[in-house]
């Protein structure tokens, strides 16, 4: 076994090997970097380790997050293992020497990556942690994307904040790793909002005070993983009661992903015609996928948990005993809610594309599914081109939208599990540093040609004797 300190050293010689230190081909621009990467999790920081392999140095990271708390790891993350099987490859781009398995086993030794089931929550961002210290990522944290500005020559001015200070920076390219939620907003049915007053409830996406709800009754809507997640970690806090509340009559049994996961329809999706996409993700969003078995029965093990299947919330009413649910079932009361209702896909809800939203396909306005399998909500995801590239509404658009990724989970329908999924990071990664450097490359076509014809750099220097030599090399 070896230091962290020690494998970090073993794993740089590894990658200085296969060239990971090579100067950039990319010709510079005063004052502009060639790429911008919103978000400092694990897909922005997998994106930027992608763009080193195609020697695309000149990368920044932006997070609005404090150093730590980047992704949903250390804040509203409340599993306590990753729900993945603890062998998938991510970030690590298929090199053994940066795998989570090899970083593990090095510091802890084998025995123990043997023991483990899943990867824990907090064990996992270390080794994200250890991936941004070993690569020596650029990443800038406390700073907030307010607004992409395309000026029309292959250029975007991004304007940013942090704290008070305002500031613009200038790039070729730009990258929105901003994770589940960064294509839309995390959702908050309207009949809930209207009603009660925020102090009654919080989205699971949100921080929760669990101190301050000890004892108290709390309702969960959502029978999704991050339901029984929040659960589970609500009674180890010691709230009084859970009730988790589910439309379905009963829990999905049955995993798609791992199906995706052990076939080849994870790297392959992407290259999928759209009616086959469309058709498989009409079924994907409609199967559901269920929690683990390990946090379901972490959950089910507390006698003050209680599972309410077939009893969606028709109403919720504010009263002084605390918040009343009227279900099918009955009505129910709680002191608080926490609400596992997901997401909506939508990028005219992100501030920041206010300039480029109107000029952005959707996948309503590239393909009409059948009648049987039509959904508004697939729809309205963005139709991405090649390497999660926004696909212009009208070809006048493609030079304002065409450099800027969607390389989050607004990708589904495009990419299948891709950009905000451990299951498919391993093989999106590539994908979109390949067209990034693709269109660098394009470019600068012109600046590279003028320095080929120019290129005069002597490599064979020997001088010609025209003297025959004898075999002995005498004249």
């Amino acid at each position: 076994m070896m230091t962290e300190a020690e494998y970090t050293e073993h794993v740089r010689k590894q990658l200085d090997a296969i060239g990971l230190s090579k100067e950039t081909w990319v010709q510079q621009r005063d004052g502009v970097y060639d790429v911008v990467i919103i978000g400092g999790g694990q897909s922005g920081m997998g994106a930027a380790f992608g763009l080193m392999r195609e020697r695309v140095g000149n990368v920044l990271i932006i997070d609005e997050n404090d150093e730590g708390k980047e992704g949903p790891w250390l804040t509203y993350a409340r599993m306590i293992t990753l729900r993945t099987p603890k062998t998938i490859l991510s970030i690590d781009l298929g090199l053994p020497c940066m795998t989570f398995q090899s970083w593990w086993s090095a510091i802890h030794g084998d025995e123990s990556w043997d023991a483990i089931d899943k990867i824990p929550r907090p064990d996992w961002y270390a080794y994200l942690k250890w991936f941004r210290a070993v690569l020596e990522l650029p990443v800038r944290n406390g700073v907030k994307l307010e607004r992409v500005e395309p000026l029309g020559d292959s250029t975007y001015r991004l304007h940013t904040v942090s704290g008070d200070e305002k500031a613009t920076l200038l790039t070729r390219k730009v990258v929105l790793a901003t994770g589940i939620q960064g294509g839309g907003e995390w959702h908050t049915p309207k009949f809930i909002s209207s009603a009660l007053p925020k102090s009654r409830y919080a989205h699971t996406s949100e921080v929760v005070d669990f101190d301050a709800l000890k004892g108290k009754r709390i309702g969960i809507l959502g029978g999704g993983a991050s339901a029984f997640d929040n659960a589970q970690h609500a009674l180890n806090q010691g709230v009084g009661s859970v009730d988790v509340f589910m439309r379905r009559k009963d829990i999905p049994s049955v995993n798609p992903i791992r199906y995706m996961e052990q076939t080849g329809v994870v790297p392959r999706y992407a290259d999928l015609p759209d009616p086959v996409k469309y058709e498989i993700m009409s079924s994907f969003v409609e199967r559901a996928q269920p929690p683990t078995n390990d946090t379901f029965r972490r959950s089910a093990a507390w006698s003050n948990f209680a599972l309410q299947l077939g009893a969606p919330w028709d109403r919720v009413t504010d009263t002084p005993d605390g918040v009343e649910i009227e279900t099918p079932k009955g009505r129910f009361t709680f002191d608080y809610l926490i609400l596992s209702t997901g997401l909506v896909t939508d990028h005219e809800l992100r501030p920041e594309l206010s300039d480029l939203s109107d000029k952005i396909a959707r996948w309503a306005d590239i393909y009409t599914a059948p009648d049987s399998l039509q959904k508004p909500m697939l729809d309205a995801h963005p139709y991405l081109g090649e390497g999660f590239a926004f696909t212009p509404l009208k070809p006048e658009y493609k030079p304002l939208v065409q450099g800027v990724f969607a390389f989050n989970y607004s990708a589904l329908m495009s990419y299948g599990l891709s950009a905000a999924a451990l299951t498919g990071l391993g093989f999106a990664i590539p994908r979109l540093a390949k067209e990034i450097a693709n269109q660098l490359f394009q470019e600068d076509t012109k600046s590279w040609m003028e320095n080929y014809y120019a290129y005069d750099e002597l490599e064979f220097v020997s001088q010609w004797d025209p003297t025959p030599v004898n075999q002995t090399g005498a004249a």
